[in-house]
Protein backbone atom coordinates (compact mmCIF):
# COMPACT_ATOMS: atom_id res chain seq x y z
CA UNK A 1 0.00 0.00 0.00
CA UNK A 2 3.07 2.13 0.92
CA UNK A 3 4.24 1.68 -2.58
CA UNK A 4 1.28 2.83 -4.21
CA UNK A 5 0.62 6.07 -2.19
CA UNK A 6 4.22 7.07 -2.74
CA UNK A 7 3.84 6.44 -6.63
CA UNK A 8 0.73 8.56 -6.81
CA UNK A 9 3.09 11.68 -6.00
CA UNK A 10 5.36 11.07 -8.62
CA UNK A 11 4.31 13.68 -11.59
CA UNK A 12 5.52 13.38 -14.82
CA UNK A 13 8.11 11.37 -14.32
CA UNK A 14 10.36 9.11 -16.87
CA UNK A 15 8.62 5.86 -16.73
CA UNK A 16 10.41 4.25 -20.29
CA UNK A 17 12.57 1.08 -19.38
CA UNK A 18 14.64 0.46 -22.29
CA UNK A 19 17.81 -0.84 -23.87
CA UNK A 20 21.11 1.28 -23.18
CA UNK A 21 19.84 3.87 -20.31
CA UNK A 22 22.02 4.70 -18.06
CA UNK A 23 21.19 3.32 -13.76
CA UNK A 24 24.22 4.20 -11.32
CA UNK A 25 24.55 6.24 -8.36
CA UNK A 26 24.61 10.15 -8.59
CA UNK A 27 27.64 12.30 -6.91
CA UNK A 28 24.44 14.83 -6.44
CA UNK A 29 23.26 12.25 -3.78
CA UNK A 30 26.55 11.33 -1.74
CA UNK A 31 30.47 9.96 -2.94
CA UNK A 32 31.20 7.78 -6.14
CA UNK A 33 33.52 5.33 -7.64
CA UNK A 34 33.91 6.19 -11.16
CA UNK A 35 37.13 3.70 -11.49
CA UNK A 36 35.22 0.73 -10.21
CA UNK A 37 32.71 1.02 -13.16
CA UNK A 38 29.63 0.04 -11.29
CA UNK A 39 27.33 1.36 -13.41
CA UNK A 40 24.60 -0.56 -15.06
CA UNK A 41 22.45 -0.07 -18.47
CA UNK A 42 19.40 -1.57 -18.76
CA UNK A 43 19.34 -4.61 -20.56
CA UNK A 44 16.70 -5.37 -23.91
CA UNK A 45 15.15 -8.10 -22.33
CA UNK A 46 12.28 -8.15 -19.55
CA UNK A 47 14.09 -6.31 -16.77
CA UNK A 48 17.58 -6.54 -16.43
CA UNK A 49 20.97 -4.36 -15.65
CA UNK A 50 24.24 -5.01 -17.27
CA UNK A 51 26.61 -3.92 -15.21
CA UNK A 52 30.03 -2.48 -16.69
CA UNK A 53 32.67 -3.48 -14.29
CA UNK A 54 35.67 -4.83 -15.73
CA UNK A 55 34.16 -8.58 -15.90
CA UNK A 56 30.54 -7.46 -17.04
CA UNK A 57 27.62 -8.82 -14.53
CA UNK A 58 24.08 -8.92 -15.53
CA UNK A 59 21.23 -8.93 -12.55
CA UNK A 60 17.72 -10.21 -14.41
CA UNK A 61 14.48 -10.13 -12.95
CA UNK A 62 11.55 -12.52 -14.33
CA UNK A 63 8.08 -12.20 -13.90
CA UNK A 64 5.63 -14.71 -15.03
CA UNK A 65 3.66 -11.29 -16.65
CA UNK A 66 4.99 -8.39 -17.78
CA UNK A 67 3.60 -5.35 -15.30
CA UNK A 68 3.46 -1.49 -15.69
CA UNK A 69 6.61 0.91 -15.37
CA UNK A 70 5.49 3.90 -12.96
CA UNK A 71 9.24 5.53 -12.84
CA UNK A 72 12.77 5.08 -15.04
CA UNK A 73 14.89 7.63 -14.20
CA UNK A 74 18.80 7.00 -13.64
CA UNK A 75 18.74 5.91 -10.04
CA UNK A 76 15.24 4.38 -9.14
CA UNK A 77 13.14 1.73 -11.20
CA UNK A 78 9.35 0.93 -10.18
CA UNK A 79 7.38 -1.43 -11.75
CA UNK A 80 3.87 -2.20 -10.51
CA UNK A 81 3.10 -5.86 -10.88
CA UNK A 82 0.38 -8.37 -10.32
CA UNK A 83 2.18 -9.60 -7.25
CA UNK A 84 3.50 -6.23 -5.71
CA UNK A 85 6.12 -3.91 -6.57
CA UNK A 86 9.73 -4.05 -7.96
CA UNK A 87 11.62 -1.68 -7.07
CA UNK A 88 15.43 -0.99 -7.99
CA UNK A 89 17.44 2.00 -5.73
CA UNK A 90 20.97 2.84 -5.40
CA UNK A 91 21.66 3.35 -1.70
CA UNK A 92 24.95 3.96 -2.58
CA UNK A 93 27.70 3.98 -5.13
CA UNK A 94 28.68 0.32 -4.30
CA UNK A 95 25.00 -0.72 -3.22
CA UNK A 96 21.80 -1.02 -4.89
CA UNK A 97 18.56 -2.58 -2.90
CA UNK A 98 14.96 -3.32 -3.59
CA UNK A 99 12.23 -4.95 -3.21
CA UNK A 100 10.51 -7.98 -5.55
CA UNK A 101 7.66 -10.31 -5.50
CA UNK A 102 8.52 -13.43 -4.36
CA UNK A 103 6.91 -15.39 -7.64
CA UNK A 104 10.10 -13.14 -9.53
CA UNK A 105 12.95 -15.17 -9.97
CA UNK A 106 16.02 -13.21 -9.64
CA UNK A 107 19.51 -14.67 -11.35
CA UNK A 108 22.99 -13.21 -11.59
CA UNK A 109 25.46 -14.19 -14.46
CA UNK A 110 28.41 -12.50 -15.15
CA UNK A 111 30.85 -12.82 -18.25
CA UNK A 112 33.24 -15.74 -18.83
CA UNK A 113 36.87 -16.09 -21.14
CA UNK A 114 36.61 -19.33 -22.67
CA UNK A 115 39.41 -20.20 -25.15
CA UNK A 116 38.73 -16.15 -26.80
CA UNK A 117 35.07 -16.61 -26.95
CA UNK A 118 33.50 -14.77 -24.23
CA UNK A 119 30.28 -16.41 -22.73
CA UNK A 120 27.93 -16.24 -19.76
CA UNK A 121 27.18 -18.07 -16.95
CA UNK A 122 24.40 -18.79 -15.03
CA UNK A 123 25.20 -18.82 -11.31
CA UNK A 124 22.79 -20.35 -8.38
CA UNK A 125 25.17 -18.85 -6.13
CA UNK A 126 24.45 -15.50 -4.16
CA UNK A 127 27.94 -14.50 -4.36
CA UNK A 128 30.70 -14.71 -6.77
CA UNK A 129 34.34 -12.40 -7.43
CA UNK A 130 36.28 -12.45 -10.26
CA UNK A 131 40.15 -12.76 -10.21
CA UNK A 132 40.02 -12.32 -6.09
CA UNK A 133 40.21 -8.43 -7.31
CA UNK A 134 36.26 -7.36 -7.21
CA UNK A 135 33.44 -8.99 -6.01
CA UNK A 136 29.63 -8.77 -6.14
CA UNK A 137 27.50 -10.15 -4.23
CA UNK A 138 23.75 -10.84 -4.16
CA UNK A 139 21.56 -11.59 -1.28
CA UNK A 140 18.09 -11.57 -0.78
CA UNK A 141 15.35 -12.56 1.49
CA UNK A 142 11.53 -12.73 0.97
CA UNK A 143 10.82 -9.88 -1.25
CA UNK A 144 13.65 -7.54 0.00
CA UNK A 145 17.21 -7.73 -2.15
CA UNK A 146 20.48 -6.36 -2.27
CA UNK A 147 23.10 -5.97 -4.54
CA UNK A 148 26.81 -5.06 -3.64
CA UNK A 149 29.87 -4.13 -4.83
CA UNK A 150 33.76 -4.55 -3.32
CA UNK A 151 36.95 -5.12 -3.65
CA UNK A 152 36.28 -8.70 -2.06
CA UNK A 153 33.43 -10.99 -1.03
CA UNK A 154 33.28 -10.10 2.63
CA UNK A 155 33.55 -5.74 1.74
CA UNK A 156 30.33 -6.83 -0.83
CA UNK A 157 28.82 -9.15 1.50
CA UNK A 158 28.95 -6.46 4.42
CA UNK A 159 27.85 -3.80 2.44
CA UNK A 160 25.02 -6.08 1.13
CA UNK A 161 23.93 -6.68 4.48
CA UNK A 162 23.55 -3.43 5.26
CA UNK A 163 21.50 -2.06 2.18
CA UNK A 164 19.32 -5.03 3.43
CA UNK A 165 18.51 -3.47 6.74
CA UNK A 166 17.79 -0.43 4.56
CA UNK A 167 14.60 1.77 4.55
CA UNK A 168 14.37 0.87 1.19
CA UNK A 169 11.20 3.50 0.23
CA UNK A 170 12.56 6.06 2.19
CA UNK A 171 15.95 5.65 -0.24
CA UNK A 172 13.97 5.76 -3.16
CA UNK A 173 12.21 9.25 -2.21
CA UNK A 174 15.75 10.57 -1.25
CA UNK A 175 16.91 9.90 -4.87
CA UNK A 176 13.53 11.47 -6.05
CA UNK A 177 13.97 14.97 -4.02
CA UNK A 178 16.36 15.86 -6.78
CA UNK A 179 13.11 16.35 -9.20
CA UNK A 180 11.76 18.91 -6.72
CA UNK A 181 14.32 21.91 -8.41
CA UNK A 182 12.86 20.88 -11.86
CA UNK A 183 11.08 23.61 -13.66
CA UNK A 184 7.68 22.55 -14.44
CA UNK A 185 6.08 22.57 -17.82
CA UNK A 186 2.25 22.79 -18.74
CA UNK A 187 2.53 20.02 -21.05
CA UNK A 188 2.66 16.71 -19.44
CA UNK A 189 4.34 14.79 -22.48
CA UNK A 190 6.98 17.96 -22.46
CA UNK A 191 7.64 17.62 -18.61
CA UNK A 192 8.21 14.52 -18.68
CA UNK A 193 10.76 14.94 -21.45
CA UNK A 194 12.32 17.70 -19.25
CA UNK A 195 12.26 15.51 -16.16
CA UNK A 196 14.29 12.35 -18.63
CA UNK A 197 16.80 15.44 -19.15
CA UNK A 198 17.25 16.10 -15.36
CA UNK A 199 17.48 12.19 -14.98
CA UNK A 200 20.10 11.71 -17.58
CA UNK A 201 22.08 15.40 -16.15
CA UNK A 202 21.99 13.67 -12.57
CA UNK A 203 23.17 10.55 -13.14
CA UNK A 204 26.09 11.96 -15.07
CA UNK A 205 27.00 13.88 -11.99
CA UNK A 206 29.79 12.56 -10.16
CA UNK A 207 31.47 13.53 -6.83
CA UNK A 208 35.12 14.43 -5.77
CA UNK A 209 37.43 11.81 -6.49
CA UNK A 210 40.92 11.51 -7.07
CA UNK A 211 42.67 14.91 -8.40
CA UNK A 212 38.78 16.12 -8.57
CA UNK A 213 38.12 18.28 -5.86
CA UNK A 214 34.66 18.71 -6.40
CA UNK A 215 31.68 17.93 -7.78
CA UNK A 216 32.43 17.01 -11.75
CA UNK A 217 30.43 16.02 -14.83
CA UNK A 218 30.75 13.32 -17.55
CA UNK A 219 29.34 13.23 -21.07
CA UNK A 220 28.37 9.97 -20.02
CA UNK A 221 29.66 7.17 -17.28
CA UNK A 222 29.61 4.37 -20.05
CA UNK A 223 31.70 4.65 -22.23
CA UNK A 224 33.59 7.55 -21.62
CA UNK A 225 34.61 7.71 -17.66
CA UNK A 226 36.46 10.94 -18.24
CA UNK A 227 35.35 15.01 -17.45
CA UNK A 228 35.28 16.28 -21.15
CA UNK A 229 36.24 20.60 -21.21
CA UNK A 230 33.56 22.05 -23.64
CA UNK A 231 30.93 19.10 -22.48
CA UNK A 232 30.95 20.39 -19.16
CA UNK A 233 30.43 23.85 -20.05
CA UNK A 234 27.21 22.75 -21.80
CA UNK A 235 26.09 20.80 -18.57
CA UNK A 236 25.99 23.73 -16.37
CA UNK A 237 23.90 25.67 -18.63
CA UNK A 238 20.55 23.03 -17.58
CA UNK A 239 22.13 22.46 -13.94
CA UNK A 240 22.10 26.02 -13.47
CA UNK A 241 18.16 25.80 -13.20
CA UNK A 242 18.61 23.15 -10.51
CA UNK A 243 21.65 23.68 -8.63
CA UNK A 244 24.16 26.57 -9.81
CA UNK A 245 26.33 25.59 -6.96
CA UNK A 246 27.14 22.33 -8.51
CA UNK A 247 27.01 23.91 -11.77
CA UNK A 248 29.85 25.91 -10.58
CA UNK A 249 31.86 22.92 -9.23
CA UNK A 250 31.79 21.58 -12.39
CA UNK A 251 33.69 24.56 -13.88
CA UNK A 252 36.08 24.69 -11.67
CA UNK A 253 37.11 20.95 -11.95
CA UNK A 254 37.68 21.76 -15.46
CA UNK A 255 39.66 25.06 -14.61
CA UNK A 256 41.56 22.88 -11.71
CA UNK A 257 42.92 20.83 -14.57
CA UNK A 258 44.97 23.87 -15.93
CA UNK A 259 48.14 23.00 -16.82
CA UNK A 260 51.30 25.44 -15.53
CA UNK A 261 51.49 27.21 -19.62
CA UNK A 262 47.68 27.95 -19.08
CA UNK A 263 46.77 25.45 -21.43
CA UNK A 264 43.24 22.99 -20.32
CA UNK A 265 43.42 19.52 -21.79
CA UNK A 266 40.34 18.40 -23.38
CA UNK A 267 39.83 15.58 -21.16
CA UNK A 268 40.48 14.76 -17.49
CA UNK A 269 40.52 11.66 -15.31
CA UNK A 270 40.20 11.16 -11.81
CA UNK A 271 43.85 9.31 -11.98
CA UNK A 272 45.54 12.74 -13.18
CA UNK A 273 45.39 11.52 -16.68
CA UNK A 274 45.00 13.98 -19.29
CA UNK A 275 44.92 14.40 -23.24
CA UNK A 276 47.69 16.35 -25.21
CA UNK A 277 45.03 18.61 -26.45
CA UNK A 278 42.49 20.92 -25.63
CA UNK A 279 38.92 21.63 -27.13
CA UNK A 280 36.69 24.34 -27.56
CA UNK A 281 36.67 27.32 -25.18
CA UNK A 282 33.87 28.36 -24.13
CA UNK A 283 34.73 28.46 -20.13
CA UNK A 284 34.37 32.08 -19.75
CA UNK A 285 30.84 32.21 -21.57
CA UNK A 286 29.99 29.21 -18.81
CA UNK A 287 31.40 31.25 -16.00
CA UNK A 288 29.44 34.27 -16.59
CA UNK A 289 26.11 31.92 -17.20
CA UNK A 290 26.67 30.33 -14.04
CA UNK A 291 27.24 33.96 -12.61
CA UNK A 292 24.11 35.26 -13.27
CA UNK A 293 22.66 32.77 -11.04
CA UNK A 294 25.02 32.35 -8.13
CA UNK A 295 25.93 36.49 -7.61
CA UNK A 296 29.10 35.32 -6.56
CA UNK A 297 31.52 37.48 -7.62
CA UNK A 298 34.33 35.25 -5.36
CA UNK A 299 34.22 32.60 -8.07
CA UNK A 300 34.72 35.62 -10.87
CA UNK A 301 37.70 36.58 -8.87
CA UNK A 302 38.62 32.58 -8.81
CA UNK A 303 38.12 31.72 -12.71
CA UNK A 304 39.39 35.53 -14.25
CA UNK A 305 43.18 34.81 -14.10
CA UNK A 306 43.13 30.92 -15.02
CA UNK A 307 40.59 32.12 -18.03
CA UNK A 308 42.91 34.75 -19.39
CA UNK A 309 45.72 32.44 -18.98
CA UNK A 310 44.06 29.45 -21.04
CA UNK A 311 42.70 31.95 -23.64
CA UNK A 312 46.47 33.70 -23.75
CA UNK A 313 47.61 29.44 -24.50
CA UNK A 314 45.13 29.29 -27.17
CA UNK A 315 45.81 32.57 -29.21
CA UNK A 316 49.53 31.94 -28.62
CA UNK A 317 49.43 27.90 -29.82
CA UNK A 318 47.03 28.11 -32.04
CA UNK A 319 47.51 30.92 -34.57
CA UNK A 320 50.50 29.60 -36.87
CA UNK A 321 50.14 31.97 -39.32
CA UNK A 322 49.78 34.93 -37.09
CA UNK A 323 46.36 36.38 -38.55
CA UNK A 324 44.18 36.36 -35.55
CA UNK A 325 42.47 33.55 -36.73
CA UNK A 326 42.92 30.38 -34.40
CA UNK A 327 43.42 26.55 -36.32
CA UNK A 328 42.70 23.47 -34.46
CA UNK A 329 45.11 20.77 -33.90
CA UNK A 330 45.17 18.32 -37.01
CA UNK A 331 45.33 14.48 -35.92
CA UNK A 332 47.06 11.54 -38.19
CA UNK A 333 43.48 9.53 -37.45
CA UNK A 334 41.44 9.60 -40.35
CA UNK A 335 38.20 8.78 -38.78
CA UNK A 336 39.23 11.54 -35.85
CA UNK A 337 41.20 14.36 -37.62
CA UNK A 338 40.77 17.00 -35.59
CA UNK A 339 39.10 15.72 -31.76
CA UNK A 340 40.42 19.05 -30.55
CA UNK A 341 37.77 20.81 -32.29
CA UNK A 342 34.99 18.52 -31.21
CA UNK A 343 33.74 17.89 -34.76
CA UNK A 344 36.31 14.82 -34.78
CA UNK A 345 35.88 13.71 -38.52
CA UNK A 346 33.86 16.21 -39.91
CA UNK A 347 34.31 16.58 -43.63
CA UNK A 348 36.07 20.24 -43.14
CA UNK A 349 39.29 17.90 -41.93
CA UNK A 350 39.27 15.18 -44.48
CA UNK A 351 42.28 16.32 -46.24
CA UNK A 352 44.01 16.90 -42.79
CA UNK A 353 45.43 20.21 -43.64
CA UNK A 354 45.63 23.13 -41.30
CA UNK A 355 42.66 25.84 -41.19
CA UNK A 356 41.70 29.32 -39.83
CA UNK A 357 38.92 27.22 -38.54
CA UNK A 358 35.53 29.51 -37.95
CA UNK A 359 34.41 27.78 -35.01
CA UNK A 360 37.65 28.28 -33.30
CA UNK A 361 38.03 31.99 -34.02
CA UNK A 362 34.34 32.34 -32.89
CA UNK A 363 34.71 30.85 -29.33
CA UNK A 364 37.76 32.78 -28.61
CA UNK A 365 36.17 35.92 -29.77
CA UNK A 366 33.02 35.34 -27.72
CA UNK A 367 34.83 33.80 -24.45
CA UNK A 368 37.59 37.22 -25.00
CA UNK A 369 34.28 39.35 -24.62
CA UNK A 370 33.00 37.13 -21.58
CA UNK A 371 36.41 38.16 -20.03
CA UNK A 372 35.71 41.50 -20.43
CA UNK A 373 32.30 41.53 -18.86
CA UNK A 374 33.84 39.61 -16.27
CA UNK A 375 36.78 41.83 -15.67
CA UNK A 376 34.21 44.72 -15.51
CA UNK A 377 31.90 43.11 -12.64
CA UNK A 378 34.89 42.55 -10.12
CA UNK A 379 36.20 45.96 -10.97
CA UNK A 380 39.25 45.53 -13.19
CA UNK A 381 38.28 48.43 -16.13
CA UNK A 382 41.81 48.31 -17.72
CA UNK A 383 41.32 44.44 -18.28
CA UNK A 384 38.12 44.96 -19.80
CA UNK A 385 38.73 47.00 -22.27
CA UNK A 386 42.03 44.81 -23.07
CA UNK A 387 40.05 41.96 -23.52
CA UNK A 388 36.94 43.64 -25.21
CA UNK A 389 39.40 45.44 -27.78
CA UNK A 390 40.70 41.13 -28.39
CA UNK A 391 36.82 40.42 -29.25
CA UNK A 392 36.42 43.40 -31.28
CA UNK A 393 39.87 42.37 -33.52
CA UNK A 394 39.23 38.72 -33.82
CA UNK A 395 35.45 39.45 -34.80
CA UNK A 396 36.66 41.54 -37.71
CA UNK A 397 39.13 39.29 -38.67
CA UNK A 398 36.09 36.88 -38.88
CA UNK A 399 33.91 39.15 -40.91
CA UNK A 400 36.44 40.30 -43.39
CA UNK A 401 38.64 36.81 -44.06
CA UNK A 402 36.20 33.65 -43.53
CA UNK A 403 32.82 35.26 -45.28
CA UNK A 404 32.17 34.37 -48.77
CA UNK A 405 29.97 36.88 -50.40
CA UNK A 406 28.68 34.68 -53.28
CA UNK A 407 27.48 31.89 -51.08
CA UNK A 408 26.69 33.94 -48.64
CA UNK A 409 28.29 31.83 -45.80
CA UNK A 410 30.98 31.56 -43.53
CA UNK A 411 34.20 29.25 -44.30
CA UNK A 412 37.24 27.65 -43.21
CA UNK A 413 40.56 28.70 -44.87
CA UNK A 414 43.52 27.06 -45.78
CA UNK A 415 46.60 28.78 -44.90
CA UNK A 416 47.29 29.65 -48.67
CA UNK A 417 44.07 32.18 -48.39
CA UNK A 418 41.54 30.14 -50.11
CA UNK A 419 38.19 29.27 -48.85
CA UNK A 420 37.80 25.61 -47.71
CA UNK A 421 33.82 25.67 -49.40
CA UNK A 422 32.91 22.70 -47.37
CA UNK A 423 29.66 23.89 -45.97
CA UNK A 424 29.23 22.91 -42.00
CA UNK A 425 27.36 23.69 -39.15
CA UNK A 426 30.52 26.17 -38.23
CA UNK A 427 29.76 28.85 -40.80
CA UNK A 428 26.53 29.30 -38.62
CA UNK A 429 28.26 30.01 -35.28
CA UNK A 430 29.44 34.05 -36.11
CA UNK A 431 25.84 34.31 -35.31
CA UNK A 432 26.73 34.59 -31.76
CA UNK A 433 28.90 37.35 -31.95
CA UNK A 434 28.01 41.00 -31.62
CA UNK A 435 28.52 43.35 -34.39
CA UNK A 436 27.93 40.71 -37.22
CA UNK A 437 26.17 42.57 -40.28
CA UNK A 438 22.78 42.52 -40.58
CA UNK A 439 22.92 41.33 -43.96
CA UNK A 440 25.38 38.44 -43.06
CA UNK A 441 22.52 37.58 -40.65
CA UNK A 442 20.20 37.23 -43.31
CA UNK A 443 22.10 35.39 -45.76
CA UNK A 444 22.95 33.06 -42.81
CA UNK A 445 18.83 32.65 -42.31
CA UNK A 446 18.49 31.97 -46.19
CA UNK A 447 20.44 29.10 -46.24
CA UNK A 448 19.56 27.82 -42.70
CA UNK A 449 16.13 27.63 -44.20
CA UNK A 450 17.14 26.50 -47.80
CA UNK A 451 16.43 22.35 -47.89
CA UNK A 452 18.81 21.65 -50.15
CA UNK A 453 21.69 22.99 -47.73
CA UNK A 454 20.35 22.65 -43.80
CA UNK A 455 16.66 22.48 -43.61
CA UNK A 456 16.13 19.01 -43.41
CA UNK A 457 13.61 17.16 -41.90
CA UNK A 458 15.06 17.92 -38.57
CA UNK A 459 17.95 20.52 -38.58
CA UNK A 460 19.93 21.52 -38.63
CA UNK A 461 22.92 19.02 -40.58
CA UNK A 462 26.21 19.17 -39.03
CA UNK A 463 27.56 18.36 -42.93
CA UNK A 464 24.99 20.76 -45.48
CA UNK A 465 22.97 18.32 -47.78
CA UNK A 466 24.01 19.68 -50.41
CA UNK A 467 27.64 18.10 -50.04
CA UNK A 468 29.03 15.12 -51.48
CA UNK A 469 30.09 13.93 -47.82
CA UNK A 470 26.79 13.82 -46.20
CA UNK A 471 25.76 10.77 -44.13
CA UNK A 472 24.75 9.70 -40.89
CA UNK A 473 28.32 9.21 -39.45
CA UNK A 474 28.98 11.66 -36.88
CA UNK A 475 29.81 15.22 -37.74
CA UNK A 476 29.31 14.21 -41.30
CA UNK A 477 25.62 14.82 -41.40
CA UNK A 478 23.73 14.08 -37.81
CA UNK A 479 22.06 16.74 -36.25
CA UNK A 480 24.10 17.61 -32.56
CA UNK A 481 22.23 18.82 -30.08
CA UNK A 482 24.98 21.28 -28.68
CA UNK A 483 25.24 23.07 -32.33
CA UNK A 484 21.50 23.40 -32.58
CA UNK A 485 21.70 25.28 -29.57
CA UNK A 486 24.77 27.55 -30.29
CA UNK A 487 22.87 28.70 -33.32
CA UNK A 488 19.61 28.87 -31.19
CA UNK A 489 21.41 31.44 -28.54
CA UNK A 490 22.90 33.45 -31.94
CA UNK A 491 19.77 33.34 -33.54
CA UNK A 492 17.73 34.78 -30.47
CA UNK A 493 21.42 37.60 -30.06
CA UNK A 494 20.60 38.28 -33.38
CA UNK A 495 16.91 39.60 -32.60
CA UNK A 496 15.99 36.40 -35.13
CA UNK A 497 13.61 35.10 -32.16
CA UNK A 498 11.33 33.53 -34.78
CA UNK A 499 14.03 31.53 -36.62
CA UNK A 500 15.51 30.88 -33.33
CA UNK A 501 12.20 29.57 -31.51
CA UNK A 502 11.51 27.17 -34.78
CA UNK A 503 14.54 25.65 -33.92
CA UNK A 504 14.06 24.71 -30.61
CA UNK A 505 10.85 23.28 -30.84
CA UNK A 506 12.03 21.10 -34.35
CA UNK A 507 15.06 19.97 -32.06
CA UNK A 508 12.66 19.40 -29.00
CA UNK A 509 10.42 17.31 -31.42
CA UNK A 510 13.23 15.23 -32.58
CA UNK A 511 14.47 14.56 -29.24
CA UNK A 512 10.62 13.60 -28.22
CA UNK A 513 9.86 11.56 -30.89
CA UNK A 514 13.29 9.14 -29.88
CA UNK A 515 12.43 9.49 -26.39
CA UNK A 516 9.38 7.70 -26.94
CA UNK A 517 10.75 5.00 -29.15
CA UNK A 518 13.32 4.02 -27.48
CA UNK A 519 13.58 5.59 -23.67
CA UNK A 520 16.72 7.39 -24.03
CA UNK A 521 18.50 10.70 -24.90
CA UNK A 522 20.58 9.87 -27.82
CA UNK A 523 24.32 11.51 -28.80
CA UNK A 524 23.06 12.67 -32.16
CA UNK A 525 20.46 12.46 -34.72
CA UNK A 526 19.90 11.59 -38.81
CA UNK A 527 18.70 14.97 -39.94
CA UNK A 528 17.17 13.25 -42.90
CA UNK A 529 15.25 10.96 -40.30
CA UNK A 530 15.54 8.22 -42.41
CA UNK A 531 17.12 5.86 -40.07
CA UNK A 532 16.81 5.78 -35.93
CA UNK A 533 19.86 6.92 -34.09
CA UNK A 534 20.61 3.11 -32.98
CA UNK A 535 21.51 2.44 -36.79
CA UNK A 536 23.48 6.05 -37.39
CA UNK A 537 26.81 5.32 -38.64
CA UNK A 538 29.52 6.61 -35.60
CA UNK A 539 33.20 6.50 -37.54
CA UNK A 540 32.21 3.06 -38.97
CA UNK A 541 29.03 0.95 -39.54
CA UNK A 542 27.16 0.47 -36.18
CA UNK A 543 27.22 -3.05 -34.58
CA UNK A 544 24.45 -5.43 -35.37
CA UNK A 545 23.92 -6.26 -31.50
CA UNK A 546 24.23 -2.91 -29.23
CA UNK A 547 27.18 -3.64 -27.34
CA UNK A 548 29.05 -0.68 -26.29
CA UNK A 549 32.31 -1.91 -24.75
CA UNK A 550 33.28 -3.51 -28.38
CA UNK A 551 32.01 -0.77 -30.72
CA UNK A 552 30.64 2.62 -29.74
CA UNK A 553 27.78 3.20 -31.63
CA UNK A 554 25.06 6.16 -30.91
CA UNK A 555 25.50 7.21 -27.09
CA UNK A 556 22.47 6.97 -24.99
CA UNK A 557 21.44 9.13 -22.18
CA UNK A 558 24.37 11.19 -23.47
CA UNK A 559 24.89 14.60 -21.30
CA UNK A 560 24.56 17.75 -23.43
CA UNK A 561 22.18 16.30 -25.26
CA UNK A 562 20.32 16.15 -22.08
CA UNK A 563 21.18 19.20 -20.66
CA UNK A 564 20.34 21.69 -23.96
CA UNK A 565 17.15 20.51 -24.60
CA UNK A 566 16.32 21.20 -20.99
CA UNK A 567 17.41 24.14 -21.85
CA UNK A 568 15.60 24.36 -24.49
CA UNK A 569 12.29 23.08 -22.83
CA UNK A 570 12.86 26.09 -20.33
CA UNK A 571 13.17 28.53 -22.40
CA UNK A 572 10.57 28.50 -24.71
CA UNK A 573 8.17 28.25 -21.91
Amino acid sequence: MKSKTWMQVQHNIPNLWMEGALFAFSGYDGPTHSSSRFVATVGANDYSLLFHTPKQRWLEFKAAFPGTVQIATGDVFLADLEAGPLLAVFQSWHTLVGTAPVTVDMQLRFEEEDGGEVRWKDTLLVTESVDGQDAVVLLRHEERWALAYGSRVEEAAERAVKGMASDIWKEAEDRMKFYRHAPRLEDPLMERLLLKCFSVMKVNTLAAEGVILQHWSTPDRVPHQAMWLWDSVFHTFAMNWVDPVIAWNFLKSVLDTQQEDGMIPHTTKVDGSSSNMTQPPVLAWGVWENYLHTKRKADLRYALPRLIHYLSWDIANRDSNGNGLLEWMIEGNPLCRSGESGMDNSPRFDRAALLDAVDFSVFVAHDAHYIGLIADEVGDIDLANEWKQKAANVRSQIHSSLWDEKEGFYFDRDMDGNLSRVKAVSGFLPLLLDGLPPEHTQRLVSLLQDPDHFQTKFPIPTTAASEAEYGTDMWRGPVWINTNYLVYIGLKRQGRKVEADQLARQTIQMVQTYYERFGVIFEYFDSSDRVPPIACDRKGPPSVLYDIRKKMDVVRDFHWSAALTACMLVELT
